[in-house]
């Protein structure tokens, strides 16, 4: 796919951004997901997260061979597409169709954040063209991109999960769901916001088990991630990683309380790799292990 070969700047300078994630499936496994009939209809091929993108850019004058969906959440950044160029800056959201000339990159002064997936599949033009007519053009400008940048953030992590049937199918219906978004908001002005505190909290409720770095969480919400800290801290009374232990908990307490899983499922479920770190976490918060909080007697 167009973003597994090594990106290059137009200074011939190599891309590579701290803190980054970047997903590419095999052509071989796209080629199968396209013969399925949920994935066939949309798939992701490529997914990432470039935090301020110093340099980035691309240019590919026949097009790319699947669409992109470009979601900018800080900085600035610019696009060119069927001979117009036009600026992108936080909040705005860059649909570009497959097959067509375009060359996209960060400013200089203040590089862009950017969320990214391209996609392919039987349904896709015809998203594509629909969420152009909705916005009268290549970009879409959203007051609030944090709900956007979680979607996109979603199909990253489903993509981590393994090349399986259902990750596959979990990427397309965030990437279906992010690109309805865009549809939905069109030229409208979208309604009242959330605070940057409730946005990065919707985004931990939603995507648990899933950890996601702060960095990551303060660049969705348009704060650094000091300044995220401490409105966790302040109202909260946790950082953002001992909240979303503390959601990782509360769905390790349903699965003993509601299902007889195994304690080392139970704690891969919940989001923990080792199930002895789990049990001792586990015992740290509660007071007891993950074995005596499911015998406990009913009521306490």
């Amino acid at each position: 796919m167009d973003e597994s070969t090594t990106m290059v700047d137009q200074e011939g300078i190599r891309d590579g951004f701290a803190g980054q994630r970047m997903l590419v499936i095999p052509r071989s496994t796209a080629e199968k997901a396209l013969r399925h009939p949920v994935t066939g209809k949309l798939l992701v091929t490529d997914a990432g997260y470039f935090p301020h993108a110093a340099r980035h850019g691309r240019s590919r004058p026949r097009g790319a061979s699947q669409h992109i969906l470009l979601v900018c959440t800080d900085g600035e950044g610019w696009c060119r597409s069927e001979g117009a160029e036009f600026t992108v800056s936080r909040g705005g959201v860059v649909l570009l169709p497959a097959d067509r000339p375009h060359a996209y990159g960060a400013a200089k002064a203040d590089p862009w954040t950017l969320w990214w997936f391209h996609f392919t599949g039987a349904d896709a033009a015809d998203l594509v063209r629909t969420a152009h007519s909705a916005a009268g053009g290549r970009v879409t400008h959203l007051r609030d991109p944090a709900p956007l940048a979680s979607l996109v953030s979603q199909v990253i992590d489903a993509l981590e999960s393994g090349l399986t049937t259902s990750s596959l199918t979990r990427a397309s219906g965030a990437a279906w769901h992010a690109i309805a978004q865009v549809i939905a908001t069109g030229r409208r002005n979208p309604g009242p916001t959330l605070n940057p505190l409730e946005r990065a909290v919707d985004h931990l409720r939603a995507t648990t088990p899933h950890r996601t770095s702060v960095t990551a969480l303060a660049s969705m919400v348009g704060l650094s991630a000091s300044q995220l800290t401490a409105l966790f801290r302040d109202h909260l009374g946790v950082s953002p990683l001992q909240f979303q232990v503390n959601l990782r908990m509360t769905r390790a307490r349903e699965l003993l309380d509601g299902s007889d899983l195994p304690i080392a499922a139970v704690a891969r479920e919940a989001g923990f790799d080792d199930p002895m770190y789990f049990s001792r976490q586990f015992t740290r918060v509660h007071g007891m292990t993950p074995s005596a909080y499911r015998n406990r007697p009913i009521g306490t």
